[in-house]
């Protein structure tokens, strides 16, 4: 496409073309057309051979994987080069209060130093860091978590426990040979349990309940102690969480059930190796509680298979299984391996692939939300091509240029619930839905950009935590106000951005004809003036 005499101008066609831009000084003077294409924020990697490592920061034990990807006959399989493990039991010290306490901080802090220096060389898109139940439920995580990004030199994503579920499965199912059946894949952690149904490489159903091996073992046997009373109490409490679910899990079915986590395979373990089972049983379980509590406590000299660091926590876990057993009617079940850790490392993959999660959940909301497909390819198209222009390279742009596109193509979302402030319920609905491949600051940050796309820039203000987070608004809120129209007309503006001074060049002749624009650029000065930005209109 030739630049012509349409310089100046946001162009929003149909035909699938480059951008063109008329200078590169912060200003964005763009022609933009292009057909719905959503790969365009993406940057697919040149070589699939390569290293990827992906951090579990479990509630015990924090995890390190590092693999190596190699196409074979056009599918990407990982081998794993290096692994980490160290237990924490972060779960451990946190308090009634949900507070987190410092010793457990510490240990968490020196453990990611020592998987820092390991991952020294490695570029930032190669490594995913993934926080679990403890990250979740801790209410000083905002406190200490740059610390432990600091220590550990990459974002650490705090993920949902449906996204945990998800990745878990994705790991598992790479593991396992090829089934036609159902599988059900159970994942006790250290503060959560992880309950998926799926087929092939696909979760079907998926739970993430609040219980694990670190967090019933502190409740119920303080000190290591172990009696029938308190076993008994563990598995009721576990019994009540599960039977929220255990309807719609049966209702499914499955063929194959697998335990992915540490306490199945010490399960595993100590059932085989005494003699107590074949594979996980609940009969092979019964046999084992009954020596535990002969023996008051967990004495890993009289259970071969058990490893040190296990012993403290296995009461809670074998409460746990114990009760999934009952509840869900488990027969026998083997274990699996891949598990979080894996399924973080396939993910990567997907995102380097062009097959990024994230992406397929988007379609799928915009299929929920029915959202209008061409005003969401004009406004992001729109978002990011002044994105393209306005933002410094390097930083956080990669990360808030996908944002940007993905809020784009979801910001009218909340019209499916009322049009009067729609946007307060997109925003409200993409920091709180379910979104598969999305980490938690992922979701708070398109909310906060929905949140922003229009009405007052105050109530989002307290929530915008960089310079780049202000460009990436500023392109969002123009495309949503001047694409008001949803038509595919040119846009003849000039935006530029330098400090804290904004300005808008727009033709006179124009605005006369589009009196409701004017009308609301007009307040877009004191808008930004409320936030420290001078917004100037200039008119040609």
């Amino acid at each position: 496409m030739t630049q012509g005499n349409t310089i100046g101008h946001v162009k929003i066609g149909t035909h699938d073309s480059p951008c063109c831009v008329e200078e590169n000084d912060r200003s964005a003077s763009i022609v933009i057309s292009g057909l719905y294409n959503r790969g365009d924020y993406r940057h697919s990697c040149e070589h699939m051979d390569h290293l990827l490592a992906a951090v579990d920061l479990g509630s015990n034990s924090f995890r390190l994987s590092i693999g190596r990807v190699v196409q074979q006959d056009g599918v990407a399989q990982i081998y794993q080069i290096d692994r980490l493990k160290e237990t924490v039991r972060l779960a451990a010290g946190l308090g009634q209060d949900k507070i987190l306490g410092r010793e457990a901080i510490d240990r968490a802090v020196g453990v990611l130093e020592r998987f820092g220096e390991r991952l020294r060389s490695f570029h930032p898109n190669r490594v995913r860091a993934v926080a679990t139940n403890t990250f979740r439920v801790a209410r000083n995580t905002p406190d200490f978590l740059p610390r432990a990004e600091a220590a550990l030199g990459f974002p650490i994503e705090v993920i949902a426990g449906r996204e945990e579920a998800r990745l878990i499965f994705t790991g598992v199912a790479h593991s396992l040979p090829p089934s036609p059946n159902k599988r059900l894949i159970i994942d006790i952690g250290g503060g959560s349990t992880e309950v998926i149904i799926g087929k092939g490489l696909d979760p079907n159903l998926m739970s993430s309940l609040y219980m694990g091996c670190v967090s019933y073992s502190r409740q119920f046997f303080p000190d290591g102690r172990v009696d029938g009373s308190a076993m008994k109490q563990a598995e009721i409490a576990a019994r009540r969480e599960i039977e929220v679910i255990a309807k719609q899990y049966r209702k499914m079915g499955w063929k194959e059930a697998y335990g992915s986590s540490g306490t199945a395979k010490a399960l595993f373990a100590i059932l085989t190796e005494c003699g107590f089972a074949k594979a996980i049983t609940a009969a092979g379980m019964a046999k084992l509680k009954d020596r535990i509590v002969r023996s008051g406590k967990v004495i890993p000299s009289e259970l071969p298979g058990i490893k040190l660091e296990r012993a403290d926590v296995l009461p809670g876990g074998l409460a746990i299984m114990s009760a999934l057993f009952d509840e869900l009617g488990i027969e026998t079940m083997y274990t699996g391996d891949g598990a979080l850790r894996l399924g973080v490392l396939y993910d990567l993959i997907g995102r380097d692939d062009q097959h990024d999660k994230r992406d397929e959940s988007v379609r799928q909301f915009m299929r929920r939300y029915h959202v209008d497909l061409n005003q969401a390819r004009r406004v992001r198209q729109t978002a990011l091509a002044l994105f393209d222009e306005l933002m410094p390279q390097g930083g956080e742009r990669a990360e808030l240029r996908n944002a940007v596109g993905w809020t784009a193509d979801l910001h009218e979302v909340g019209l499916s619930i009322a049009h009067n402030a729609y946007h307060k319920h997109s925003a409200y609905v993409l920091e709180n839905a379910d979104m598969p491949g999305f980490s938690r600051a992922d979701q708070q940050l398109m909310a906060m950009l929905a949140l922003a796309s229009q009405g007052k820039l105050s109530k989002a203000e307290s929530l915008v935590r960089s310079r780049g987070q202000w460009i990436a608004i500023l392109c969002l809120r123009m495309a949503v106000l001047l694409l008001r129209r949803r038509e595919d007309t040119p846009l003849p503006f000039k935006l530029k951005i330098e400090g804290s001074h904004i300005q808008v060049d727009i033709p006179r002749e124009w605005l006369d004809s589009h009196p409701l624009t004017d009308f609301t650029l007009q307040g877009e000065v004191s808008e930004w003036r409320k936030v420290g930005f001078a917004f100037e209109l200039l008119e040609r």
